[in-house]
């Protein structure tokens, strides 16, 4: 099983995210959740370190730590971790600094179970 830790601020998106992906069929193990990278409770990057998830989703903008910031860290900690950033922005500079960090993939809000699940499947 690949196991998958999830970061995104907006809770309703974060519980829609975890209900609808059929996790265990699909061959992954729903190792985490987290509001924020740094300050939210519960906060991700201790969790995240704690899991040792092989592929994160996270948002890109959420409050004191980006999903980009978190990626970076991720990264550098655990380097084989793949990662796909949802973010509800289709700008450049996003997607340029997310392609320098090394992220598997970018994905625009909204995001459906069914794609999200086609991705994860592609990362895998």
């Amino acid at each position: 099983m690949v196991k998958v830790f999830l970061v995104e601020d907006e809770a309703i998106i974060r519980r829609g995210i975890k209900k609808n992906v059929e996790w265990e069929k699909n061959g992954f193990e729903f190792v985490g959740e987290a509001g924020d990278g740094e300050y939210a409770y519960p906060m991700a990057l201790p969790l995240i370190l704690k899991s040792k998830p092989d592929l994160l989703i996270t948002d890109i903008k959420m409050p004191f730590m980006d999903g980009l910031e978190l990626s970076h860290l991720v990264k550098k900690i655990l380097p084989n971790t793949k990662i796909i950033i949802l973010s509800g922005y289709n700008e450049f500079e996003y997607a340029k600094e997310a392609i320098t960090i090394g992220i598997s993939e970018y994905l625009l809000k909204p995001v459906t179970a069914a794609s999200l699940t086609a991705v994860l499947r592609k990362v895998k």
